[in-house]
């Protein structure tokens, strides 16, 4: 393919994009689900000659968009968002076009300088004090798995990544019961292992919160059994129902403890760049090590980035910095993003952050989050007075509720929304139950948009006992 075929092809791509989302609505949010019908549309062979580019993009158009669930549909209720506003859409154009390798600062300054700026814009935005710096990330998997080795690396004396975990102890992470399961392959990949990830309970609504009396407790427990305490893990927005801890209370087990403390928020972490919630949610945040939050699920971000914290980024450095002569940077003192992270390789993600914050504005993207909250609201209101059982209020834009019936009609009701394809929410279990999750965090959903799912659940569950 040469420039000028390029060029008339992204014209195409460009064209098929806007048209796409602009036909939306008029889509089921999720498609037939059939295994295998999609392959069977493949060859199961691949081409010993060159295609040319018409006969590929007219297969694209044939198989492609009837096989997604489209995530932003502005009726996208399930799990929680991955958002991408249009300009975020371009900034990712432009990164795929210049193709740039963000390993090193000197492998592409610009890269590492605009992410240095942009995790400060953003911890402006979130109203973090200065002193913390941070990087960004592929996912809140990645960040929280660093986060968990920096924890296992403080309490072996920097002598695991050396040695192994043999003779060590059994290294001790602790949280509530409503993390995500992240936090459990976290675990995993670490080599701390399952068992030693202790879940704790919480002391119910609203905030579901771990119990910090029983979290002392077992910390004394394990120290007398002859266990490593490491470090806390701690949610604000935990996945099931929003659970968020009470941070000044954990800070406080962690300093008394000597504990490295992370916190996971996620999804609700970019809810924070609007300041009258951060009292209930956010107050104590200063006194965590490590803090992850998406910019790609409620932001607007293009997915992948997700932007780590660090209160003080050494501890970090010192568990993932490998440096080989290869990947020596040779004069003045620079930032090296790669030694904060587990993979080598980095993608130009900060250019993204850069045209969605200067494009909307911290007002613009306030908005769009203060209305997902009100309208969640409204439309668990919606719900209760049709006589829907509330399960869990609403924790910011997120809320839990049941049908008529047991827990099998909960799954059926599920089902039948899911397939109805108006609207795309999932299931949960909470206290032993299970319960239909609604979350409303797409970017450019409107307010009859959310209404209209009461609407799609009302007739749905209408001839369910």
């Amino acid at each position: 393919m040469d420039w000028d075929e390029f060029a008339a092809w992204g014209a195409k791509a460009a064209e098929f994009g806007a048209g796409y989302h602009k036909g939306l609505r008029e889509r089921p949010v999720r498609p037939a689900m059939a295994p295998g019908r999609f392959a069977a549309r493949l060859a199961s062979v691949p081409p010993e000659a060159g295609e040319e580019m018409g006969a590929i993009w007219e297969d694209f158009e044939r198989i492609v968009p009837e096989g997604l669930t489209h995530w932003q549909h502005p009726r996208f209720f399930a799990y929680f968002p991955a958002n991408a506003a249009p300009v975020s859409m371009l900034a990712e154009m432009l990164v795929s076009v210049l193709a740039p390798q963000c390993m090193l600062w000197q492998t592409s300054p610009v890269a590492t300088e605009m992410e240095g700026v942009m995790i400060d814009w953003l911890r402006q935005s979130l109203g973090l004090p200065q002193g913390f710096s941070g990087v960004i990330q592929d996912s809140a998997s990645s960040a929280t798995l660093s986060a968990v080795l920096t924890m296992r690396e403080r309490a072996t004396g920097w002598t695991g990544n050396r040695e192994g975990l043999s003779a060590k102890g059994r290294l001790r992470i602790y949280c509530s019961d409503q993390v995500h399961s992240s936090i459990d392959r976290a675990c995993w990949v670490a080599g701390i292992g399952q068992e030693n990830l202790v879940k704790l309970p919480t002391r119910g609504a609203p905030e579901f919160a771990v119990d910090a009396d029983a979290l002392r407790a077992r910390i004394a427990e394990d120290r007398a059994a002859g266990h490593v305490p490491a470090g806390i893990i701690a949610v604000t927005g935990a996945t099931g129902v929003g659970a968020w801890d009470r941070l000044p209370d954990l800070v406080q087990i962690a300093r008394d403890e000597g504990l490295y403390l992370h916190l996971d928020a996620a999804w609700a972490g970019s809810a924070m760049i609007c300041p009258e919630l951060r009292a209930r949610f956010w107050a104590g945040v200063d006194g965590c090590d490590s803090i992850v939050f998406n910019p790609h699920k409620w932001l607007g971000a293009q997915f992948d980035c997700s932007v780590q914290f660090l209160k003080d980024p050494k501890s970090q450095i010192d568990t993932l910095k490998i440096e080989p002569e290869y990947l020596k940077t040779s004069g003045s003192e620079v930032v090296n993003y790669s030694e904060w992270t587990i993979p080598l390789g980095r993608r130009f993600r900060a250019l993204k952050l850069w045209f969605l914050i200067r494009y909307y504005g911290l007002e613009g993207l306030r908005s769009r989050i203060r209305n997902h909250v009100t309208w969640a609201g409204e439309l668990c209101e919606e719900l209760r007075r049709d006589g829907f059982e509330i399960v869990t209020e609403p924790i910011l834009s997120l809320f839990t509720f049941r049908g008529p019936g047991d827990d099998e009609a909960q799954q059926a009701l599920v089902d039948a929304i899911n397939a109805d394809g108006r609207i795309y929410v999932t299931q949960g279990m909470h206290a032993g139950r299970k319960v239909i999750r609604f979350q409303v965090g797409q970017f450019d959903c409107t307010r009859d948009d959310v209404m209209l799912a009461a609407t799609v659940i009302r007739e749905l569950a209408g001839g369910r006992t």
